[in-house]
C-alpha cells in the first residue's frame, strides 16, 4: 500500500471501534479468495490483487454462498458460482445479475505483515 494509501485508510480508522487482525500477508495466495472467520462478526473474504489486498463480506447477497469457499476472482471482481453474480472486491458493487444488492467492502489496514479490517462503529 502506498503512504498516501495508507494515511487515508488511517483516518478512516476515527470511524471505527476496532482494528481486527484477519491472517498473515503471507497467508494469502495472489487471485484467489480466502474466507475468515471472526468471532461475533459474520465472516469475510479477503482477496490478494498485485500488491493490494482487498476484504469484503463473505456471503453473497443473492444465493448466500460464501465467496471465499467458493467464489473466482477475476481482476477485482468476484464472481458467485451458485449463479454466476457478482461484485467489485474494492467496493462491494455488483457487477452481474441475478445480484442486485451490493456486499459491504471494508478498509483494509496492512502492519507488520498482517491484514486487518477496521471494524464499523455499531
Amino acid at each position: 500500500m502506498q503512504d498516501a494509501d495508507q494515511e487515508r485508510a488511517d483516518r478512516r480508522m476515527d470511524d471505527v471501534d476496532s482494528l481486527c487482525r484477519l491472517c498473515a500477508l503471507g497467508d494469502l495466495t495472489e487471485g484467489q479468495p480466502h474466507r475468515v472467520e471472526i468471532a461475533g462478526h459474520d465472516p469475510v473474504a479477503v482477496y490478494k490483487v498485485g500488491a493490494e489486498v482487498f476484504v469484503t463480506d463473505d456471503t453473497c447477497s443473492h444465493g448466500k454462498a460464501s465467496l471465499g469457499d467458493e467464489g473466482e476472482l477475476d481482476g477485482f471482481t468476484i464472481i458467485c458460482t451458485w449463479h454466476d453474480g457478482a461484485f467489485d472486491i474494492r467496493t462491494g458493487e455488483v457487477r452481474a445479475l441475478p445480484c442486485a444488492q451490493p456486499i459491504r467492502a471494508y478498509p483494509v489496514i496492512l502492519r507488520d505483515g498482517l491484514v486487518h479490517i477496521a471494524l464499523p462503529r455499531g
